[in-house]
């Protein structure tokens, strides 16, 4: 079996009742990848070894280092592509030095403050049952490299009809700042947009979402109390177990209509 970025080949013994055969399959690849800013070390994750740019540059954008891509001077990749070195026209930037280890596959890492807080999100956008139907079906649809494989997370940034933008990842964080770098290297907004996920919501992923001035987070699974405290802190809501026609919503259900408000780029 021959590989590609981002997929192991394997070998491995595939026991049904009570026989048994070898078999030629693949699994996702995970790499320990660094993020080097002005010649410092930032940062060290585990990640999925593929446009580790992007991964790269939506972290230093979720983390508040860079505001837009023009903050970048120089951004190159290692030749063995897991150590991403970024130069900033700020050359006085100083590594922040309070780290912290997420729940996030892999152990993540965030320099943010949890109890800080973000403004409450007042925007007026709605998202109609059906749509998020026809959306999660989407997501799913999208999610190659998990249906090749499986053993990795899929989140996307939706205008409420459409799929903008697809990240995958083996951390479920990696995905949202993925989605962040993309977004910034093709000058989408990220404001007012519905974010799709197929892992649990942890409380590191709203504040990301948060962020990104977010205000509709939808996942396949859970979300995690404090997820859920922050998100009535701060009107983002959060829908859950959204498989099929079912799913739950936790906070702010007013944003969910069954009629699809048009207008303006941010509501839904």
């Amino acid at each position: 079996m021959t590989s590609k970025r981002g997929i192991q080949p394997v070998e491995y013994v595939l026991y049904q009742g009570d026989s048994s055969e070898p078999v030629e399959g693949a699994v996702i690849e995970e790499v320990l990848a660094c993020i080097f800013v002005n010649g410092q070390e930032l940062a060290t994750f585990m990640c999925t070894p593929h446009k580790l740019d992007e991964l790269a540059l939506g972290f230093l954008r979720s983390e508040g280092i860079i505001q837009r891509l023009d903050d970048v001077e120089l951004l190159t990749l290692s030749q063995s592509d897991t150590c991403v070195d970024v130069w900033l026209k700020d050359t006085g930037f100083t590594p922040p030095t309070r780290r912290i280890i997420t729940s996030g596959c892999g152990g993540g890492v965030t320099f943010d403050d949890l109890s800080e807080r973000h403004p409450t999100l007042n925007t007026q956008a709605t998202l109609s049952p059906e749509r998020l139907v026809d959306l999660m079906k989407q997501l799913h649809l999208s999610a190659e490299l998990y249906n090749e494989v499986r053993g990795v997370h899929t989140s996307a940034l939706s205008d409420g009809r459409e799929l903008l933008l697809v990240a995958q990842d083996v951390g479920r964080h990696n995905t949202i700042d993925r989605l962040w770098g993309q977004a910034l290297r093709q000058d989408i907004a990220t404001e007012g947009r519905i974010l799709l996920a197929s892992g649990r919501i942890s409380s590191e992923m709203l504040n990301k979402a948060a962020k990104m001035g977010v205000p509709i987070v939808v996942s396949r699974t859970s979300p995690t109390s404090l997820s859920v405290a922050l998100a009535q802190a701060w009107n983002i809501t959060i829908i859950g177990y959204a498989r099929g026609n079912r799913f739950r919503v936790y906070t702010a259900p007013e944003r969910i209509q069954s009629e699809i408000i048009r207008g303006e780029p941010h509501r839904i």
